[in-house]
């Protein structure tokens, strides 16, 4: 089986589940460290040729993270592309299996039974929060409806405050997402990379959650320490 992968959290999925069957990944497939194959271009700008002299069995993508024209490029070169859709946790999981038993996984994976697990056995949250949730600035950008991750923090307690917005990554002003006026600040370190000293002076005297990129928006491996991970950072906010 040989395949490319075209989302950095399935690069991670199939790495770990199918050792040896990934031949080409994106520039920003980073997990598992050390992962040695081609790299195909990013996300939004794959290298379609390159892709194809490779000569994959299956091209794995997102409707999200990928360009339509890109897929349909591929898919008129010959190439089998299987695109997910992932707008919560339990379809999270529901696409992992559908994405590794296309890429001839048998065995169901420990570390997705142990994902599952522990999502399916999260306490009730004893309090909720509400949050404003950056994802770019220059303009700034925030989670709004129908989103993995918004569904990943509703799950930890934490209620964005864009939630029912009409667009699903709205382009919000500065003052009006300070007018807001939420419990906490989520700022994560992908797409865009909010630091201590990037991000959180534009919200002064709110309190800012710091937290991983991957944790909070990749449906892989890394969703069995997610809860803990983002748990933690969420609890250390600070103004």
């Amino acid at each position: 089986m040989r395949v490319v992968s075209l989302v950095p959290s399935l690069t991670e999925a199939v790495a770990r589940s199918a050792p040896g069957a990934l031949v080409g990944a994106t520039d920003w497939c980073t997990h598992p460290p050390g992962l040695d194959v081609v790299r195909v271009g990013g996300t939004k700008n794959p290298e379609t040729d390159l892709i194809l002299s490779l000569a994959p069995d299956l091209v794995i993508a997102n409707e999200e993270e990928n360009r339509a024209p890109d897929l349909a490029a591929l898919r008129a070169a010959g190439a089998e592309v299987l695109v997910t859709e992932i707008r919560d946790v339990p379809r999270a999981f529901r696409e992992l299996t559908r994405v590794l038993e296309a890429c001839g996984v048998t065995a169901r994976p420990r570390w997705l039974d142990e994902a599952e697990r522990t999502w399916s056995s999260l306490p009730e949250p004893g309090t909720r929060r509400t949050a404003v949730v950056p994802i770019w600035r220059r303009p700034w950008m925030v989670l709004g409806r129908d989103t993995f991750a918004g569904d990943v923090l509703a799950r930890l307690g934490v209620d964005h405050v864009h939630a029912t917005h009409p667009d699903r990554y709205p382009r919000v002003p500065l003052e009006e997402l300070r007018a807001s006026a939420p419990d906490v600040v989520v700022l994560p370190d992908e797409p865009y990379r909010f630091t201590a000293d990037d991000g959180p002076e534009a919200f002064l005297g709110l309190p800012c959650a710091l937290v991983s990129g991957r944790h909070l928006t990749w449906y892989g491996p890394s969703l069995a320490e997610a809860p803990r991970v983002l748990g933690e950072a969420l609890r250390a906010a600070r103004p």
